[in-house]
């Protein structure tokens, strides 16, 4: 099968197109004809870093998580799916497993889920990192119908589809981001936004909450903006974030009696760790875009499995709009 592989960790230029063996089917697995498949900041992380990061695979590697494809084979033990499905999930890419960069997959059949039947295949490739990262987050701190939910990085792959998910759940919701496009991206999604260049923590928290502060907050941002999410909540209110590797000072987390959960959704994958969560959540996920409230917005740039090189460029430069896909078959 045709795969574009990394021999040497680096640039984008690292990448090298390539003939394998098309991989063979195991028990509780499936082979899925893959597609398409998305880019996530980890992708080129790893592409980066290499083993600097203890979850990079060894070269030479086939990297990519996120797929949308169609199952060309079950393997023994596998009851819920079919030749014939079209199916979405992250499952490689990492560790020992095989990435999607390739013409086909091998994937534990817990990893994955029927795709929603009213979005493309590359709408479906950009859910499963960024949408299983949203939901945790938003359940793990606790989301109901009412609360006021602030989203920091509103339009960003994981905001976008967390400030949507809020919504469903009943919250109202706010988001911040620093451009014009971003912001109108926001109120598209039907959230207000919060422009945080020219807005403080302080005046849109008296603003939008009469200085009461956040319920929730989902913290895509991370770093040294986790100070604004302890200003921003309210007293006993809950912080989900996906970045905090930093050192920080939780006095403000103590006094106001914050929970802080911290959202690292490559665990069932990098330790076989309850896998089944992920396809519960990407099949609620299918749900939820079936119903009309949860839609992937597309970067407009399109890019072949021999383009992937430009693909991870394009989501390195920042100005890419919504999520970079990359068309296999």
């Amino acid at each position: 099968m045709k795969a574009m592989i990394i021999n040497d960790f680096g640039g984008p230029e690292v990448f090298e197109s390539a003939e394998v063996a098309k991989p063979e089917i195991k028990a509780g697995h499936v082979l899925v004809n893959i597609a398409a498949t998305s880019v996530n900041t980890v992708d080129t992380m790893i592409r980066q870093m290499g083993k600097e990061l203890p979850l990079s695979p060894d070269a030479p590697a086939i990297l990519g998580m996120d797929f949308a494809g169609t199952i060309e084979e079950v393997g023994e033990g596998v009851t819920d799916f079919a030749v014939g499905d079209e199916v979405y999930g992250c499952a490689g890419g990492l560790a020992d497993l095989p990435g999607t960069l390739a013409e086909y997959i091998v994937a534990d059949a817990k990893l994955i889920a029927r795709k929603a039947k009213n979005i493309s295949m590359r709408e479906a490739a950009a859910i499963p990192l960024v949408g299983i990262t949203a939901y945790e987050g938003l359940k793990r701190a606790g989301i109901s119908a009412g609360q006021q939910v602030l989203v920091h990085g509103g339009a960003g792959g994981v905001g976008h589809l967390a400030l949507q998910l809020a919504r469903h759940f009943g919250a109202d919701v706010y988001a911040t981001g620093g451009t014009d496009k971003q912001l109108g991206i926001i109120e598209k999604l039907g959230a207000k936004a919060i422009n945080y260049q020219t807005d403080s923590v302080a005046d849109y928290v008296a603003k939008h909450t009469d200085g009461a502060g956040f319920d929730v907050i989902f913290d895509t941002v991370g770093g040294e903006n986790m100070t604004n999410s302890f200003e921003a909540a309210a007293l006993n209110g809950q912080i989900a974030s996906t970045v905090s590797l930093l050192e920080i000072d939780l006095s403000p987390a103590h006094f106001k009696g914050l929970s802080l959960h911290v959202v690292f959704m490559l665990i069932p994958m990098l330790y076989n760790h309850k896998r089944e969560v992920h396809g519960q959540i990407l099949s609620e996920i299918t749900n939820i875009v079936e119903a009309g409230n949860l839609k992937p917005i597309l970067d407009d740039n399109a890019f072949s499995l021999a383009e992937v090189g430009a693909a991870h460029a394009r989501l390195a430069s920042g100005e890419a709009t919504g999520k970079v896909v990359v068309n296999i078959n």
